[in-house]
């Protein structure tokens, strides 16, 4: 009787299977968590709220910006926002590059809120179902907004921060914002020095133009650009959470690390003018790079882990 190679072939493989299943099993393991690796940012996160700006020219000489639908279309980008070997999400900015207009003076890899989604017939400004405002605000602006307050959470780590350029510059990098019409409730630094092992979180509050000066609120360490190394600080590529939650005119942020204690820091803004009609908000979260002064080649990059948010609906 002939036996084909074919049946041969099939037998060696049940053969395999039966006395290396648990190699084999390990085997697909691995390759699960490196085809993870090899998704696309929007496979492995929820984007289909965000659109991301990226310092290409548009082809109108600023930033382009990426929508909803083309991000979750998988999209990334070699230079600017991929995902890492460990399927984090990663966003990197060089010093050079196209920024989002003419008024900016810094580049970004950022994503933006859009509530609205794919629904592209709501428009990107206004008090609307595409923006929120805070709890404070008119009922009237509550109802048309598609929520009121918000609370984003990230998990993240920042690999990389510009060591070239101005003292007041080097190192400082925004990885989440709350914007507003024209001002901003609170951008969230991190800041390493070149002689610093660790990096020091810092945010400011923005009021509206007219209703005071910028607060600036140390979280851990000191946003001065001539900071000690930090004996509590962060270092480069440790994991970090933080939380920004607003309530009513309440903005709290928390910072957490496991195996050591939350530290939150809260601001009144019931003297900022953001419960009047018409403010609108939405988060943002990667890195907006704060150093237009070092070498073109000079970057921040961060790796996001989490990104999640919520907001009230009426």
């Amino acid at each position: 009787m002939k036996i084909s190679f074919k049946i041969i072939f099939y037998y060696l493989l049940i053969f395999s299977f039966v006395f290396c299943s648990k190699d084999a099993l390990s085997e697909e393991t691995e390759e699960i968590i490196e085809n993870t690796s090899q998704l696309a940012p929007a496979k492995n996160f929820d984007l289909t709220t965000w659109n991301i700006s990226i310092p290409e020219n548009n082809g109108s000489g600023v930033a382009n910006t990426i929508s909803v639908l083309s991000l979750n279309k998988d999209y990334q980008n070699e230079n600017y926002f991929y995902t890492a070997e460990d399927s984090g999400m990663v966003f990197k900015c060089f010093v050079d590059g196209f920024k989002t207009s003419t008024n900016t003076s810094y580049t970004r890899t950022e994503l933006r809120e859009m509530l609205r989604g794919y629904v592209t017939g709501i428009p990107t400004q206004g008090v609307n179902k595409n923006n929120w405002v805070f709890g404070a605000a008119p009922s009237s602006d509550k109802n048309a907004a598609a929520g009121f307050d918000g609370e984003m959470n990230a998990t993240l780590a920042v690999n990389y921060v510009t060591t070239t350029g101005n003292s007041s510059q080097i190192g400082r990098v925004i990885v989440g914002q709350i914007h507003a019409n024209d001002d901003e409730p609170i951008r969230l630094y991190y800041r390493k020095l070149p002689n610093n092992e660790l990096g020091s979180i810092y945010f400011a509050h923005e009021p509206r133009d007219g209703f005071g000066s910028e607060q600036w609120v140390d979280i851990i360490g000191s946003r001065s650009s001539s900071a000690t190394n930090p004996t509590d600080g962060i270092a480069l590529n440790e994991k970090f959470s933080y939380k920004i939650k607003t309530v009513n005119n309440s903005l709290t942020v928390t910072i957490s690390r496991p195996g050591k204690t939350d530290v939150t820091k809260t601001v009144d803004m019931s003297n900022s003018g953001y419960d009047v009609g018409g403010q609108y908000m939405y988060f943002k979260a990667g890195v907006y790079n704060q150093n237009n002064t070092g070498n073109a080649d000079d970057y921040v990059q961060a790796t996001f882990y989490k990104l999640e948010k919520s907001h009230t609906v009426n």
